[in-house]
């Protein structure tokens, strides 16, 4: 218990300091029109979750397939898993969303004595819905240094072939630096745990991303993105990595990507790829 209320003073006492850092933007300071807060910016892929925000009445579709290697410390270790996420923009700078994944059934199966692939009894279709919300926490929206809190928590539901379900829940600071006019830095630093008591910190993790993301065009139709983030466990310690890509964006609110990433130490080893697109719809 002792360590659950030092972990969350550390985090209020970091959510303020940032909160007070975004405040000094000049609020008058127009920037919705530069490249980096006009055009989609999505949370796929990777491990990082822009600080981007939609507006009321604004709905975006994030889709891709994901392959990861069978000692990937993210994701869904050997699997391939179709990830979708919902964001709908609502009011008071605040926005809903919700990620559904489908883990695929493995392609290559043991054979049975009569030489058939033998029935799969790991996890597999829909996994727990992971719902949550966005909150800005800056003075000005898509403002050039920008702050938002990330509140969201794995429900119960899903295929009943996955396990010992939870709740889940999970929070992250989100902040990002816009450089220049077309290119951001930005950074998570968050904590989930299973259920709601104080021992289920013993089995939460920690998660810390910078990222930097920007065109390789002087049109900003083609682009670039690349992250090293890290996760810590009681049980496993830091499992550090690294995500790289590019993506091609025909309209504002359209982008295709292709993305890789691997762990940087052996315990965090495994190759993963994968590629999607992002769509934004309304004003």
């Amino acid at each position: 218990m002792r360590k659950t209320i030092l972990l969350t003073a550390a985090g209020l006492l970091l959510a303020g300091a940032a909160r007070t850092l975004a405040q000094t933007t000049d609020p008058q300071l127009e920037n919705g029109d530069s490249p980096f807060v006009r055009l989609i910016r999505p949370d796929r892929p990777g491990q990082t979750i822009t600080t981007n925000m939609l507006y009321p009445g604004q709905f975006q579709i994030e889709t891709g397939l994901n392959s990861y290697d069978r000692s990937s410390s993210v994701g869904y270790a050997g699997r391939t898993a179709w990830g979708n996420t919902l964001r709908v923009g609502f009011f008071n700078h605040i926005e809903l969303r919700a990620t559904q994944n489908y883990l695929r059934t493995p392609d290559v199966r043991p054979l049975t004595p009569e030489g058939t692939p033998a029935p799969y009894a790991g996890p597999a279709g829909f996994a727990p819905l992971n719902v949550g919300a966005k909150f800005l926490a800056s003075t000005v929206q898509n403002a050039p240094s920008q702050v938002v809190l990330l509140l969201d928590m794995n429900l119960r539901n899903g295929n009943a072939s996955f396990g010992e379900k939870q709740y889940e829940p999970g929070a992250r600071l989100l902040v990002s630096q816009q450089l220049g006019q077309r290119f951001g830095l930005e950074g998570n630093f968050g904590f989930r745990q299973r259920g709601f008591k104080a021992e289920g910190t013993k089995q939460g993790q920690y998660l810390t991303t910078l990222a930097l993301n920007g065109p390789l065009d002087a049109a900003n139709h083609f682009g670039f993105f690349t992250e090293t983030y890290a996760t810590w466990q009681r049980q496993q310690g830091w499992l550090p990595g690294l995500t790289s890509g590019v993506y091609w964006r025909p309209l504002p609110g359209l982008r295709f990507d292709v993305n890789a990433g691997h762990g940087l130490t052996g315990a965090a080893g495994g190759f993963n790829v994968g590629g999607g697109l992002s769509m934004r719809l309304g004003k």
